[in-house]
């Protein structure tokens, strides 16, 4: 018997285009090894397996997987799998459906609305379980800037500097000062771990403040190739960390500030992603992350 799977394009409004997903929608009595495997042969940024909610009040409980390892929360997962188990519950539609998904990660669990729309990219936003919180410091700018093959002269703008954030993996978040800089940067693995640490979450969010749109407030790139990505075309949980490198930087004053930020461009996959910061009285309130998604495929699995 075989085991549903469904590929989605997420972060995009059109096929070919965000970054690709796969979930893989039958993964009751699959081991770790098994769901690293897949993941492995799907060979995507991140793979999701669905299991069936522990609590009543959810709709289903997840697991992610790189090619290479497990992740307690992902964000185009998150987006990606609400999308599709709102298509699952409601079938073809017409006009528009909004729901409601909850989704069991390992960081706990993930409150998504979605919007589904006739004929067009669907729409999911959800509440980031935790706030981002400082995973420690920085290497020195000329090595950080040589493990990306740029000049130190190239790292920081305005106040901008290398940070670290997390909201469950951390990310090195590594400030360039224009879209050339950006553009030029590429890993230097043979001084990776050097300028970014040794562990599994040595993860570079590359990022600048000129975009392509207008409407774009951060154009972003992001490398981990220690989590078998050698970059990744949208990355929704370094969104959410990366709030945290934007208040601490721009100091946002109280309000809801709305924040567009691009990715993927230099890969030939566009991505936009939607972050949100609630701040109240100089603290982050809350944040939310949200992004489109296209169903590309359907298949089964036969292992």
């Amino acid at each position: 018997m075989g085991r549903r799977y469904a590929v989605l394009d997420v972060f995009t409004n059109k096929s070919l285009a965000g970054n690709p997903l796969a979930v893989v929608l039958d993964a009751e009595g699959l081991s770790d090894e098994r769901m690293q495997a897949i993941a492995k042969e799907f060979n995507l940024s991140e793979t999701v397996f669905v299991f069936p909610p522990e609590n009543p009040g959810h709709t289903a409980n997840i697991r992610i997987f790189t090619p290479a390892l497990e992740l307690p929360f992902a964000g185009h997962p998150t987006v990606g799998t609400a999308i599709l188990m709102a298509m699952e519950r409601f079938g073809d539609i017409s006009g528009e459906q909004d729901a409601v998904v909850v989704l069991k990660e390992q960081i706990g669990a993930v409150r998504c609305a979605v919007v589904l729309r006739e004929n067009a990219a669907a729409f999911s936003e959800f509440d980031v379980p935790k706030l981002p919180e400082p995973a420690g410091p920085t290497r020195d700018k000329e090595l950080i800037a040589a493990a990306l093959s740029l000049d130190p002269v190239d790292i920081g703008f305005e106040n901008h500097a290398p940070s670290r954030y997390q909201v469950g993996a951390p990310f090195n978040f590594i400030p360039v000062r224009d879209l050339g800089a950006l553009a030029r940067a590429k890993p230097d693995l043979t001084i990776w771990h050097d300028a970014f640490g040794n562990d599994t979450h040595t993860d570079a969010y590359v990022y600048c403040r000129e975009t392509r749109a207008h409407e774009s407030a951060f154009h972003a790139r992001m490398f981990a190739p220690a989590m078998g990505i050698t970059e990744d075309p949208a990355t929704g949980s370094a969104a959410a960390a990366f709030a945290g490198a934007v208040h601490f930087f721009d100091d946002l004053p109280s309000g809801t500030h709305h924040i567009r930020i691009e990715q993927g461009f230099e890969m030939g996959r566009p991505s936009l992603i939607d972050l949100e910061i609630d701040i109240e009285n100089g603290a982050m309130h809350a944040i939310r992350i949200g992004g489109q998604a296209t169903l590309v495929a359907r298949g089964e699995l036969f292992v």
